[in-house]
């Protein structure tokens, strides 16, 4: 049993609280597995039970994955199944209420993905989610105020007046450049910062996707499809991307591909594959 932290103590518990955290194969909640699950289940009677497994996704574990928690295909190539172990974790989180930072949009989720595919509902009825990211947005805010007040220790006067507001995000990037010896303080630097760039998208928004160097669907029901089969066999779905309310660029490419021309990767030349 691990010690009791402070923290523990003021927490006032009628059943257990499970707070737990997943390293996955990606972020799509339906499509993506779990690799790694840690949990720390605290007691009301102040036990504290920790417990972290690897899990044998089934699939392959992207590169871009792999580089964000370290996780490879050989790592977890010995491990169990989520479906070998479903049972007995899912009595483990029997009555037990939940927690962790920022699990509701996408760790919760995923992890009722999981237990869904071998039949088993989750999380119980009435289950109570305590998500300590919420508290942080709820109490220090992220509007403008709240960071004039965090980066520069000082009260914004005149808010929401246009001058008033734009000098603060001055101060404030200014603030932020201080406290973040790590930030470049380039524009070039600080805009890559702002936009980061999936080395796999084609297009800015990530729409469509490379993979074995063949630009892909990257969202919605043809998701996994190339473009190149999409313009053969759904040419209809490209029209709709033009007519629809996506980003300029990917607009131009469904009008390429429309036209038998269709993107090709600068840092893999690879010889076009026939539909």
């Amino acid at each position: 049993m691990d010690p009791q932290p402070a923290a523990d103590r003021n927490l006032r518990l009628q059943r257990p609280l499970v707070f737990f955290d997943l390293e996955t194969t990606g972020l799509d909640v339906e499509r993506d597995r779990i690799v790694e699950l840690g949990l720390v289940k605290l007691m009301p009677d102040g036990e504290r039970l920790t417990r972290a497994r690897r899990i044998n996704p089934g699939m392959p574990i992207p590169p871009e994955a792999s580089a964000v928690h370290g996780i490879t295909d050989a790592d977890v190539a010995d491990c169990p199944t989520f479906a070998r172990i479903a049972k007995d974790l899912h009595i483990w989180l029997q009555g037990c209420d939940l927690g962790g930072y920022n699990v509701e949009r996408f760790d919760l989720p995923l992890l009722a993905a999981e237990f869904r595919r071998v039949q088993l509902a989750f999380p119980e009825e009435n289950t109570l989610v305590v998500d300590a990211y919420r508290i942080f947005a709820q109490r220090e805010g992220r509007d403008l105020t709240s960071a004039y007040r965090f980066y520069c220790a000082k009260e914004l006067q005149g808010a929401h007046s246009a001058e008033a507001d734009i000098l603060a995000t001055v101060e404030v990037l200014q603030g932020q450049l201080e406290r973040y010896p790590d930030l470049p303080s380039d524009i070039q630097g600080l805009h890559a910062v702002c936009h980061p760039i999936d080395p796999n998208a084609v297009d800015a928004a990530g729409r469509l996707m490379w993979k074995n160097g063949e630009a892909v669907i990257g969202f919605g029901k043809h998701r996994g499809r190339t473009l190149r089969e999409m313009a053969a066999q759904e040419p209809g779905y490209l029209r709709w991307i033009i007519g629809g309310d996506f980003g300029p660029d990917l607009k131009e490419i469904a009008a390429q591909a429309l036209r038998g021309t269709f993107p090709v990767r600068a840092d893999l030349q690879l010889p076009a594959p026939t539909v």
